[in-house]
């Protein structure tokens, strides 16, 4: 009797968890075990695959393309991620104030988050503009030459940052303002008792509580930079001479573009004979 109604506990748990592991399954483990797979083959998704190796893995590595964009990927990530973390913080900061319309603001800066990556990046390329573009337009007012932003070697990246610092500060700020929030009013009363000011109460006691909240930030700052894609498409293309080239862009190109065209390419053999 006891057997049978382990058994039933387990039928039915398995009956509960049964929609959510198909999903887990088809959507999450079988893509991962498949591109494991396809990583080791030869494969333009018309015929059939061919084992090649470690072949794509050396060529990634081997590949001046390939370097380039690891290198600009990881460019990125030391310049963005110090920044969206200063920036969150100093505006959580600021969020965190009794001001008026308070309400407004928070909803404001959050804005750009729910914005489209085209449709910024669109605007940010007019504004970032060498010739007739906003922001060379307010620099020049104060007797300051603006580089061309987005087609210079040295700008491009900072650019690309700048941009997305701009977009997901928002959202990386509501997060940390929440764990702000979260701590007692008596932490600061005491510190208040004791002399402390301002700054050593940031210093003391607002960071230190809010560090798990800066943590997160970090960890989904870092897998953001790592899908970099969207922004560098739209406004540079991956130039100039490739130094906004990032690993999912390459990915893009070799995929949709190298292997389009080398369908192409066998198609014409193909009918030319």
């Amino acid at each position: 009797m006891v057997g049978v109604r382990k058994t039933r506990r387990w039928v039915t748990i398995t009956l509960f968890l049964l929609p959510g592991l198909v999903g887990l399954i088809a959507f999450n483990l079988y893509p991962i075990v498949m591109s494991a797979f396809v990583s080791f083959t030869d494969w333009d998704l018309l015929t059939e695959p061919e084992y090649v190796g470690f072949d794509n893995y050396i060529d990634v590595f081997t590949g001046e393309k390939s370097r380039l964009a690891i290198l600009n990927t990881f460019t990125f990530i030391i310049g963005y991620i110090p920044i969206i973390l200063i920036a969150s913080l100093a505006l959580a900061l600021l969020l965190n104030r009794k001001i008026r319309f308070l309400s407004f603001y928070r909803a404001a800066v959050f804005i750009p988050v729910i914005t489209s990556w085209v449709a910024v990046s669109i605007i940010w390329r007019w504004i970032l503009n060498g010739q007739n573009g906003l922001l060379n337009y307010l620099l020049s007012l104060v007797g300051v030459q603006g580089p061309i932003w987005l087609q210079d070697f040295f700008w491009a990246m900072p650019s690309i940052v700048m941009v997305t610092v701009w977009k997901d500060v928002g959202f990386f700020a509501i997060i940390i303002l929440a764990g702000l929030q979260d701590i007692s009013e008596d932490y600061y009363e005491a510190a208040k008792i004791d002399g402390a000011g301002t700054f050593q109460q940031l210093i003391k006691i607002s960071i230190p509580m809010v560090t798990p909240s800066m943590f997160f930030v970090v960890i989904i700052s870092l897998i953001n930079s790592f899908q970099l894609f969207d922004q560098v498409l739209v406004m540079t293309g991956g130039g100039p001479a490739g130094s906004t080239s990032t690993m999912v862009e390459q990915v893009y190109r070799n995929a949709f573009q190298i292997t389009r065209w080398d369908s192409l390419r066998r198609n014409r053999g193909c009918c030319s004979r």
